[in-house]
């Protein structure tokens, strides 16, 4: 909290120009990306309960809490002071208040209890990860927990309405005394990581039907939880358990937490290595159906990852927002420079752009029920947004941060535990090489996903010229047919021959896509002067090259010699405001940045790569219907879709351009 009244007059000097805390800020109201998302998006009944969850998260006190539970992070206490094992972590009161705030909000229950739950649930989600993101981690793996626990119905009659309670109940007791829970996952281990299919921990079948767990778990985060989903090895296979805290004779479940993890950011929450010796477990859905039995978990976990970025991106922005809005520099406020103005308006596209995906999501799993072709689109939209947005996060949050100068930099401010924290969704469920083998992997077996993402490609015709040259160049390469206005994707059925001697169809697309990954999926940065890497190359006197040097104006009548990305197209979508149309009128089109696309653009669908579950050769050995050929040809089409190409006239003319101003 801000000090009271201090002194501003000092011996050498008056203290001014210094922008006031950041506090008492309504998240919601100030948030209009967010506001409009969730009205277009069917949750306008809601609004009212965000509003008042938006005060509360960024009232001053709740903004402390944060700086508090980040500055004493959790203790482990693996033995009383008599030397009994009792496996317990310690936290800051400020963290127990937090994660009162959000569960009692509903952000873990909402999505199982009301209309559109999951947009709702999004929504909670981004506004608190403007109070702190650490003890999001937490309520997002219950929330993720209920649909995998509905695999098992006797499990999920227990469980379940205890998620739906809304409560937190921090004491550390058997769960049927609580007024409420929390859910945890534990899944890796340390010879294998997201390859899970390596896990060793074995599971004994009892003659009461439960199981005993031996073995270990590489990273359990919030080790508190009142149960954990994990997997382990059967006689059968790869098998998904609950491994409750107690059991159910009222001892303490043998799960032993090693040691906590010290990690980089993501301070506030525990996470941890475990050990299972002989731990109490209950099987959830058949046995060696492991990875199936967790796949809606994923999808749920991956939404969140992109919830989660989103809200890390737009609460950094609000805070350099608030700092050039009250910092005055060379006679004028910081936003009103044109070359400030210019970094916080491609910020402000950002993170607006992410907020309209992620909701746009949750929506989508609120409609997938009894929407095929919604079911269809998450599918592959999900992961994909989680790629995406993820990946933006940390150089968006290093944007803001410079924008604050030096102060920026000092750990009293709130920017370092932003920028700590910014990687983390991009690793949890599925980095990035994981996420595109995913999604090669569902454009061969589950080509109607791609037919609905085509179908929302469509949606969007006849909002922007540049967009739909751009849906232009994805027809001839996608094996679904044409985008059209209302949404559909005739399938066209041209199947290709397999070159002799050069292995099945998907095996030569995976290697293509893969080679495409390791040069495209990397954070771009957001600001014209940095570039992607290229190799220069003449070809009849004028210059061609993959990051070409130009000199760009900037607002106010600068020029700043800054190598551009000639990749880079407007981002593909379904749904966004189309603004700035005074500026379209009179041509002044702002440059397209490092994948940031013009202001009025309409942004839904990012690019890039993704499904929505691991591979797993014991349950999905099955190939696709379809023939190699169409798996060729859909694996290329979704490296259109992710990676386009930039239109020719653009680099025609950029050519030229360069070649005049060539000494």
């Amino acid at each position: 909290m801000a000090s009271i009244r201090p002194h501003t007059e000092l011996g050498t000097h008056e203290v001014t120009n210094q922008p006031p805390p950041f506090e008492d800020v309504d998240l919601w109201e100030g948030d209009a990306a967010l506001r409009g998302a969730v009205e277009a998006f069917g949750g306008g009944m809601h609004a009212g309960r965000l509003s008042e969850f938006g005060a509360r998260c960024g009232s001053a006190e709740v903004q402390d809490w944060a700086r508090q539970a980040n500055e004493n992070p959790p203790r482990l206490r693996a033995f009383d002071r008599y030397g009994h094992r009792i496996d317990e972590v310690e936290f800051h009161p400020a963290y127990h208040a937090l994660m009162a705030l959000g569960l009692e909000a509903g952000l873990s229950a909402a999505g199982a209890t009301q209309e559109a739950g999951n947009l709702l649930h999004g929504a909670l989600m981004i506004l608190m990860t403007g109070a702190d993101a650490g003890v999001c981690c937490p309520m997002s793996m219950t929330y993720a927990a209920v649909p995998a626990l509905k695999a098992e119905p006797a499990l999920a009659g227990e469980w379940v309405p205890r998620i739906e309670a809304a409560a937190y109940d921090p004491r550390v007791i058997p769960a049927d005394q609580k007024r409420g829970v929390t859910i945890g996952m534990a899944m890796t281990e340390k010879q294998g990581g997201s390859d899970v299919r390596a896990n060793t921990t074995r599971a004994e079948e009892q003659p009461d039907g439960s199981y005993r767990l031996t073995g270990h778990k590489w990273f359990c985060s919030a080790p508190m939880c009142d149960a954990f989903l994990t997997l382990a090895q059967t006689e059968a296979g790869l098998t998904c358990f609950l491994v409750p805290r107690w059991t159910p004779s009222g001892e303490r479940n043998p799960m032993h937490i090693m040691r906590l993890k010290d990690k980089l950011g993501d301070r506030s929450n525990a996470s941890s290595e475990i050990e299972y010796h002989g731990a109490y477990a209950q099987r959830i859905g058949e046995e060696g159906r492991g990875v199936r039995n967790i796949i809606s978990m994923v999808q749920h976990t991956r939404l969140d990852c992109a919830l989660g970025s989103a809200g890390g991106m737009r609460i950094a922005l609000s805070h350099a927002l608030w700092h050039a809005r009250h910092r005055r520099a060379f006679q004028k406020a910081l936003i009103d420079q044109p070359a400030m103005r210019a970094v916080l308006c491609d910020l402000v596209i950002e993170s607006e752009a992410a907020t309209a995906l992620s909701l746009r999501l949750a929506a989508g799993f609120d409609r997938a029920g009894s929407d095929p072709h919604e079911a269809a689109f998450i599918r592959l939209a999900t992961p994909a947004a989680k790629y995406w947005i993820c990946k933006r996060q940390p150089g968006l949050v290093y944007e803001a941060l410079e924008a604050h100068g030096g102060a920026g930099f000092v750990e009293e401010g709130p920017m370092p535990r932003l920028y700590r924290q910014s990687p983390l969704n991009a690793v949890w469920e599925g980095s990035g090489n994981v996420i595109a083998l995913d999604v090669l992997r569902a454009a061969a077996r589950e080509p109607e996903s791609l037919k609905a993402v085509a179908g929302e490609i469509g949606r969007a015709r006849g909002l922007d010229e540049r967009y739909d040259a751009h849906a232009d160049r994805l027809e001839e390469k996608n094996p679904l047919g044409r985008f059209d206005r209302g949404g559909r994707a005739r399938l066209r059925a041209r199947p290709r021959s397999r070159a002799p001697g050069r292995g099945p169809a998907r095996l030569r697309a995976g290697f293509r896509l893969r080679g495409l990954l390791r040069a495209e999926a990397r954070p771009l940065a957001l600001r014209p002067r940095l570039w992607r890497r290229g190799r220069k190359r003449r070809s009849g006197g004028a210059a061609r090259t993959g990051r070409a040097r130009r000199a760009v104006e900037l607002p106010g009548g600068g020029r700043d010699g800054a190598e551009h990305d000639e990749g880079e197209d407007p981002l593909i979508g379904a749904l966004h405001p189309v603004r700035h149309h005074e500026e379209k009128r009179r041509g002044e089109r702002p440059d397209d940045r490092r994948g940031l696309a013009c202001p009025c653009q309409p942004v839904a669908l990012r690019r890039r790569h993704g499904s929505a579950e691991p591979q797993d050769q014991a349950d999905e050995d099955v190939e696709c219907a379809d023939e190699p050929q169409m798996q060729d040809r859909a694996a290329r089409f979704a490296v259109a879709v992710f990676v386009p190409q930039r239109d020719q006239h653009d680099v025609r003319r950029e050519q030229h351009q360069r070649a005049a101003h060539r000494p």
